[in-house]
């Protein structure tokens, strides 16, 4: 195999850059990775993609590794699509799945662009890099880092969960709090980078995270048999992984490994307590208006305003879906919803889906029949900063059955 990237395109302006450089963002604004789809189409097949180990670089066509270049790995083997029957039967819907990235490395789906991003960082020479980041992602950076071999920088807000704080601390990073929003964090980082201190590896900076959540979509296709549900439900906060994903189909169905040019509606889900793409889409702009007052316990949507607000709005407008925004108040609620249901314990990000989903299939913009997926981009677990759940005291010196009785909702046997 070869490396089938061909270069690298301004999104903002088209301008052109060579693929065998270190790359980082044009004009403040995202680059795309471009590849020569027809040299790929002859070499690899989705037959010969599925007789490979089931993890993300069984893609490794589409993305700018090739076979040259040896990735940073933690084994990011595929996530699984898990069927919510009893779930979609409480909305009248019949086919909702939840992809859930938690099962990956870190407990959440940074792994894939993280994973990639350092490996082309290392590939290229770099050797410390560095981010501002809501949680997540800061903490990918940092286990990824410490497994090439390489020194991390992370600048995080005050309010960023402890369990990410933990993973950049014991896996050697050097974490600062910061006292405002991401944003803010990420000019921080980006002066650094100016100084040559460090490769800015924060979300849209640089063109290879992006690739490696193109794999969240080539799986989603690939675990349907080639063809694409009907509606995708994401979280976002940057919006890289809804980008990436709208790119992934794309490509595929110019590959002409679809079964189908139908496209998914993609639905982009924030919270109330931070809509800034919800306010651009309702008045039918390309570009946010920076949200100043950003209040959510979903760290991950916490971000004002993101360096690719425009190419989600171009997918979501693409793909006939919208931007919606779900009640903060109800994130612990809707994620208790699907976990009472099901047993998937989603991140309060996802939480706003299931708001979404809620609201949606009651106002009937999601018909019975579709097929619906959910992204979970996180473990559930990994937010316990914030749950504070009001629970009754048993005394137990004076155990009192009846309280325990009244809470049991049915009888323990069926015989």
């Amino acid at each position: 195999m070869t490396r089938f990237i061909t270069h690298f395109e301004s999104a903002i302006d088209g301008t052109v850059f060579p693929a065998d450089q270190l790359q980082t963002w044009h004009a403040k604004r995202p680059l795309w990775s471009r590849y020569d789809l027809d040299q790929i189409r002859q070499a690899v097949t989705p037959e010969i993609i599925a007789s490979r180990p089931a993890n993300m670089w069984r893609y490794r066509e589409l993305l700018p590794i090739g076979d040259e270049i040896e990735p940073i790995s933690l084994d990011e083997a595929m996530t699984p699509m898990v069927n919510c029957p009893r779930f979609a039967r409480s909305l009248n819907l019949q086919h909702v799945f939840v992809k859930d990235e938690s099962r990956l490395a870190t407990c959440s789906f940074k792994a894939r662009g993280l994973s990639l991003a350092l490996t082309m960082a290392r590939h290229f020479g770099v050797r410390r890099v560095a981010m501002a980041s809501n949680g997540n992602a800061g903490g990918a950076m940092a286990i990824y880092a410490a497994r090439g071999d390489m020194d991390a920088f992370v600048l995080v807000p005050k309010n960023t969960p402890i369990t990410n704080i933990a993973e950049c601390v014991q896996s050697g990073a050097v974490i600062y709090y910061g006292n405002g929003l991401i944003d803010e964090c990420g000019r921080l980082i980006r002066e650094g980078h100016d100084r040559k201190l460090w490769f800015d590896i924060s979300t849209m900076k640089e063109p290879y995270r992006l690739e490696g959540k193109k794999t969240m979509g080539l799986e989603l296709a690939e675990q349907f048999q080639w063809e694409l549900p009907d509606v995708i439900l994401y979280p976002t906060g940057g919006g890289t992984a809804l980008i990436a994903m709208w790119k992934a189909f794309q490509e595929l169905r110019e590959l002409g490994w679809l079964k189908s040019s139908k496209m998914p509606r993609m639905i982009s889900v924030q919270s109330t307590g931070c809509p800034p793409l919800v306010l651009a889409y309702e008045k039918g702009e390309r570009f946010v208006t920076r949200f100043e007052n950003t209040q959510t316990i979903a760290s991950g949507l916490r971000v004002p305003q993101g360096i690719g607000d425009f190419m989600v709005l171009d997918a979501v407008r693409e793909s006939c879906g919208m931007v919606i925004a779900a009640d903060e108040s109800q994130l612990f609620a809707w994620q208790k919803m699907l976990a009472s249901h099901e047993g998937v314990m989603v991140c309060p990000e996802t939480s706003t889906c299931i708001g979404a989903l809620v609201e949606l299939a009651g106002r009937g913009e999601i018909k019975s029949t579709d097929k619906v997926v959910i992204f979970n981009t996180a473990a559930g677990q990994k937010y316990m900063d914030y749950f504070r759940p009001d629970l009754p005291e048993l005394d137990l010196s004076q155990f009192d059955w009846a309280t325990v009785e009244s809470r049991l909702k049915r009888p323990a046997y069926d015989f």
